[in-house]
């Protein structure tokens, strides 16, 4: 099957002078590149530490820092994915298969981390439930240094993928992919305390119970992330209106000279960046440039698609959900 090329001023109406690294109708963060890149090392770190705590973990006999280490596994799986729905999303940054551009590839990959992460918690939960009813002898010495060690090299991690703040007043959540991959870590790092805290007192106090209990509150804790992620993907991958702050102001702005707008839709596209399409009724002499203008400098709208009803305000009998009369009409995308 072969695809007619797009004209030239079909591209530059969608890019609307965004660069050529996002392509025509990609609509990527604005540390793509460098994220791409910090994930890649820290999959390499994850992978090194999994196979530490696990193996200490089963040779020592410590419930907490397997779960450590289970929970190690989860990330290596997390940072590989945000990896390469980075790669993927850049790859194809500019193939016309995608409508709306490859921008929320970093979303579906945050999705599906959350469901790995909240299968570890079950996992973990299950296990320490089963050994507090039937412990087994843990060999604290062994065990605590590698759980230290195992923190160590979790906080490192959550250094390297802290994400970058920008001043984006309606897009606070910035990249979910690796915001995704940093609460993974900020998981790790939790479940890595409750471990040592688990082993000490199991060590100096003798209580047997501390160790599966610490590993039963740190599947708690990941349930708790996994939850957050679930929803904030969600959120993204179903269109839910991202920043109602940003559309009362477009609404506002649009209505700014006695126009009414009619129907209105906002939402993500990629990191930072917002579609829009608004229905507005106004006077027979305004024209879609003007109102254009109006919504010019409103950070990360994107893509707008703005549709002109002349006359219709005279009438003041627009139907409830957008509907209006027959009345002319123009349709401006940029």
């Amino acid at each position: 099957m072969t695809t007619s090329p797009r004209s030239p001023d079909l591209a530059e109406n969608l890019t609307d002078g965004l660069d050529a690294f996002r392509g025509d109708r990609a609509y990527l963060g604005a540390d793509h590149l460098r994220n791409e890149r910090r994930t890649w090392i820290v999959t390499g770190i994850c992978a090194v530490t999994l196979v530490a705590q696990v193996a200490g973990g089963l040779v020592f006999k410590s419930m907490a820092l397997t779960a450590s280490g289970l929970h190690m596994a989860a990330h290596v799986a997390a940072m590989a994915t945000a990896a390469i729905a980075y790669r993927m999303a850049r790859r194809y940054a500019a193939d016309p298969r995608f409508a709306f551009g490859t921008g929320k590839l970093g979303y579906l990959a945050g999705f599906a981390n959350a469901i790995v992460l909240g299968v570890i918690a079950v996992l973990i939960g299950v296990e320490s439930v089963t050994r507090l009813f039937a412990p087994e002898v843990v060999n604290y010495d062994s065990a605590l240094p590698l759980a230290v060690a195992g923190l160590a090299v979790t906080l490192v991690c959550w250094v390297l993928l802290k994400p970058q703040k920008h001043a984006h007043g309606h897009d606070k959540d910035g990249d979910l992919n690796i915001s995704a991959a940093h609460l993974h870590l900020s998981a790790d790092a939790a479940v890595g305390v409750l471990a040592i805290a688990g082993l000490a007192a199991g060590r100096s106090l003798g209580w047997t119970w501390a160790d599966p209990l610490a590993g039963l509150a740190g599947a708690g804790l990941v349930a708790q992330f996994a939850v957050s992620l679930v929803w904030r993907g969600a959120a993204a991958l179903l269109d839910m209106t991202p920043s109602p702050q940003l559309a009362g102001e477009i609404r506002s702005r649009l209505e700014a000279e006695g126009e009414r707008v009619v129907d209105l839709h906002l939402w993500r596209l990629g990191p930072g960046h917002f579609a829009a399409v608004a229905v507005v009724a106004a006077g027979a002499d305004r024209t879609v440039e003007a109102l254009r203008a109006r919504l010019k400098g409103l950070s990360g709208l994107s893509h707008l698609t703005i549709e002109l009803r002349r006359g219709e305000l005279r009438t003041g009998e627009l139907r409830a959900g957008g509907e209006a009369g027959q009345g002319p009409t123009d349709d401006v995308t940029r």
